[in-house]
């Protein structure tokens, strides 16, 4: 497998092979073959490097181009549970959730206006 992300994270670093494979405790050519795929390199040392770099491991791996990864979002964990419950239920009942919500962001607004009013 290679791994061309490798070689991208610690040139935007500006490191030499040498600096990471210090990190790793490994010789420079070892972590060189890493790179270029030459030699598989263990699952231990990707999450080291991905912790290094902050960087997910589907990032290291090519499977994304966010650096936070697949999973990651900018979602609450509040946010995330709620949208998985919705997708549970049928239409039917996603369109009271929709009918309720719409009923409480309107209310909100009309909250905000009158305090907004009192002023």
């Amino acid at each position: 497998m290679n791994y061309p992300r490798l070689r991208d994270l610690r040139e935007d670093k500006d490191l030499k092979q040498k600096d990471i494979a210090k990190i790793l405790n490994t010789s420079p050519n070892y972590y060189g073959d890493y790179e270029n795929g030459k030699r598989p390199i263990p699952f231990e040392r990707v999450i080291e490097l991905a912790n290094y770099y902050n960087v997910s491991l589907d990032y290291i791996a090519g499977r994304t181009n966010d650096k936070k990864g697949l999973t990651k979002s900018s979602l609450a964990d509040d946010e995330t549970m709620l949208i998985k419950k919705f997708r549970m239920l049928n239409n039917t009942r996603k369109g009271k959730i929709i009918e309720r919500l719409d009923i409480l962001v309107e209310e909100q607004e009309n909250e905000i206006a009158f305090k907004q009013d009192a002023i």
